[in-house]
């Protein structure tokens, strides 16, 4: 299951039987930088018991986050 979400695509995977995580990469196809570093995506989360509570949890992370993801100015976008 994928979601695009505030600059963000989300693909929710299944990591175990009945274990959901997400994967957040960034629709510009630019890396994500923390601290320097560039990341191609994050895996965020816990083990959720559904793809759409992944989802979620990550929409959470990328509102927590999104401005040291893209920066400080773009952090409206």
């Amino acid at each position: 299951m994928t979601s695009a979400y505030n600059g963000f695509d989300i693909e929710s995977f299944e990591a175990g039987k009945g274990l959901w995580h997400a994967r957040i990469k960034r629709a510009d196809q630019e890396p994500v930088v923390i601290d320097g570093l560039p990341f191609a995506a994050l895996e965020v989360g816990f083990a959720w018991p559904a793809p759409e509570d992944a989802i979620a949890h990550a929409k959470s992370h990328i509102d927590r986050f999104k401005a040291r993801y893209f920066g400080a100015s773009h952090a409206a976008v």
